[in-house]
């Protein structure tokens, strides 16, 4: 799975047959309008796709496991190099951007100073995702071509299908095809995987959201028809897996609930509480049970710590299964953080042999976040039971043991249990649900999904649901009766609700020859 991002000529390479007509549609709009904005074409199309995951929430920045899959609805940015630099310094180059949205999204020029990439992350603007792609990319490019290295100026127009604040990571699509439209635009014809999802790891953060690393992997490494089984430790690696057939067939639906949760601006209250309250777990639970006042080795969590860093600094001489950890950990946990209303900053400085001022500098100043008690309980217990149900479900893949030859229908409950189990913890542990979620879940359960939850960072969004092929449009039937019909949505709104998702596949290039697509 690892090797160069695939560089295209036909966008059969890149989508389902089914999407093709669509989507032939669109790219050949996203031409015409670049040559509108810009008196010229492009010289190629970058694309990343968003995601959803089928399980293993809120713990890739814990660095555990977790098993996402790309989707159909992407970022695209068309790119020339061939750009009038006028108005540019000897010190700068150029960047013209716009977005086919452009009543909602204005265009942009910037002068940008070849020796630094401003990036202001307490403003909510669209082109920051831009910059964080471009600043990473650009510090690759200079570990490899020299300090000096003077990047090229770039016409670039933005098309994206990813719902923003619709937990299918938009950010993450965005930020890895602007990495990788910066890179290829300087001749890195042959752009690592690997590097390029490490990059975005790393420069998403620049906008204020600590991600993990689950939602770039997915958007880079993803094979057309498999889910992605996306590892942290001891590197980043990501592996293909492939569901068993099964019968009746299965199908992923995703449903909106147009709670829109844009991580960035909630990000003090929100996500970025749970990497701070979880990276805190880490380090409260590493200086009680391992007796120490040594801080725990440095890793690549988000604030350079994480709960799996503790788990193996735990076990390090244990010779007990994985599996068996992670249970022990669920008992220990229990044993420990004892107090369900939460810990001050008061009291987790006590513990951790640190000044208050000395703990908010090492855990919230680059995360910054807004609490009074920080739940320490909970959101270790999600974590470790998540990471358990991940292992559980990739048992289930790899080793199906189906009850008869003519129904799976156990078997694909044991799946669906495990995806529940995820939405009970998301709701009631790790709080990151809302109420229209919850029904929407359950009335999909009501009707005959065998597995429902929320996908994506939560507090709005998406939700997953693993439905049999012959029920999917009950489900769908039933949420428009008891959801969608009572709530005043547009007609793109409703068309756009409801998905049944395949597989798709992950970054590419796409080489614009002559005037279209095709």
């Amino acid at each position: 799975m690892a090797g160069p991002v695939p560089v295209a000529k036909y966008l059969k390479d890149i989508y389902t047959e089914d999407a093709l007509p669509p989507q032939t549609q669109r790219w050949e709009k996203l031409l015409k309008q670049f040559m509108t904005n810009y008196g010229h074409s492009p010289q190629f199309i970058s694309r990343s796709p968003g995601r959803v995951n089928i399980i293993g929430e809120h713990i890739d920045y814990s660095l555990y496991s977790c098993l996402p899959m790309a989707i159909t609805a992407d970022a695209l940015l068309a790119v020339s190099t061939t750009i009038d630099s006028t108005g540019s310094s000897p010190d700068t180059f150029k960047i013209r951007i716009s977005n086919v949205l452009s009543d909602k999204f204005p265009a942009h020029e910037f002068h940008i100073p070849y020796d630094a990439v401003e990036i202001d992350a307490t403003v909510h603007e669209w082109t920051n995702y831009f910059k964080s792609g471009l600043r990473g990319a650009l510090g690759l490019l200079r570990k490899k071509h020299g300090a000096r290295f003077k990047p090229k100026s770039m016409d670039v127009l933005m098309d994206g299908t990813v719902p923003a604040g619709g937990g299918l990571s938009s950010s993450a699509a965005f930020v890895s095809a602007s990495a990788l439209a910066v890179m290829y635009a300087n001749g890195e014809t042959a752009v690592s995987k690997t590097a390029l999802t490490e990059l975005a790891i790393v420069s998403e953060r620049a906008v204020g959201v600590n991600s993990g690393g689950m939602d770039q992997s997915a958007s880079v490494f993803s094979l057309r028809g498999s889910a992605l089984f996306v590892s942290f430790v001891p590197t980043l690696t990501a592996k293909p897996v492939y569901f068993p057939h099964t019968s009746p067939d299965l199908a992923f639906v995703i449903a909106q609930s147009f709670v829109i949760s844009d991580k960035q601006v909630t990000a003090p209250i929100c996500y970025n509480l749970r990497v701070v309250e979880c990276s805190l777990a880490a380090a409260f639970l590493h200086s009680v049970l391992n007796k120490t006042t040594t801080p725990l080795p440095p890793d690549s969590g988000p604030l350079g710590i994480s709960l799996r860093g503790f788990h193996d600094a735990y076990f390090a001489n244990s010779k007990l299964p994985f599996e068996d950890q992670l249970v022990r950990l669920i008992k220990v946990t229990e044993e420990t953080l004892s107090k369900e209303e939460g810990y001050t900053r008061e009291e987790m400085a006590v513990v951790l042999n640190l000044t208050v001022e000395e703990l908010n500098h090492k855990f919230t100043a680059t995360c910054p976040v807004r609490a009074q008690v920080f739940k320490l309980r909970q959101r270790a217990l999600h974590v470790f039971n998540e990471a358990l149900r991940v292992l559980k479900f990739m048992e289930l893949l790899s080793n199906p043991s189906f009850a008869t030859a003519s129904s799976t229908e156990a078997y694909n409950q044991q799946l669906g249990d495990l995806m529940n189990e995820t939405q009970i913890s998301c709701r009631e542990v790790y709080e990151c649900s809302c109420p229209e979620l919850d029904e929407i879940c359950a009335i999909a359960r009501k009707v005959g999904s065998y597995g429902s939850r929320l996908t994506g960072a939560g507090w709005g969004g998406c939700s997953v649901h693993l439905v049999p092929v012959d029920k999917v449009e009950s489900v769908k039937a039933a949420w428009e009766r008891e959801f969608y019909s009572k709530r005043k949505l547009t007609e793109e709104q409703k068309s756009a609700a409801v998905v049944v998702s395949r597989p798709g596949s992950g970054s590419a290039v796409f080489i614009v020859e002559g005037q279209g697509v095709v």
